[in-house]
Formats: structure tokens, sequence, C-alpha cells
């Protein structure tokens, strides 16, 4: 599953991005990737690693709901059940 958050750009500089990825790991858990910085420039990676489905499912949303107050629209979102 992944959700690709992007600001509005306000005509001064590119426009910052958010991409929150979920994925199984190798060990039965899940990993919650988060990917931010600008568009066309520079960007930092993030990992959380959950023991279930459930609570990495959770920390997305939470993310996510986290960058919609601080002013990103949701422009992409991957996977079956990929939160709207």
């Amino acid at each position: 599953m992944r959700l690709l958050l992007q600001q509005r750009p306000d005509g001064r500089e590119a426009p910052r991005f958010v991409q929150l990825q979920l994925q199984p790991d190798l060990l039965g858990g899940w990993e919650l990737l988060r990917e931010s910085g600008q568009i066309g420039g520079r960007s930092t990676l993030r990992r959380d690693l959950y023991a279930d489905q459930t609570s990495a499912l959770s920390a997305l949303e939470s993310a996510r709901d986290a960058q919609l107050k601080r002013g990103f629209q949701l422009v992409f979102a991957q996977g079956a059940d990929a939160p709207k």
C-alpha cells in the first residue's frame, strides 16, 4: 500500500511531499516507510516496524491524518485496501 501527499506550490519554491508505504517484512512483521522532502531535492526516509498489519495500518492512517492537517493533499493512493 502506498500513499503520496503533496503541498500546493506557492510559486517561491518547489512543493514538499510525503510518501507513506506499508509493506510486509521478511520476518512476518510490517514496515511503515515514510519518505519526505522537497520535490526535485533531497528527501528523508524513516522506517517504523510493527508486529502486525492492524497496528501498522493504524500508524499509516494517523500519519496520513497528521499530514492532511498540515495542509498536504492526497494525490495518489495504491493498494486494494488503501485508505482514502
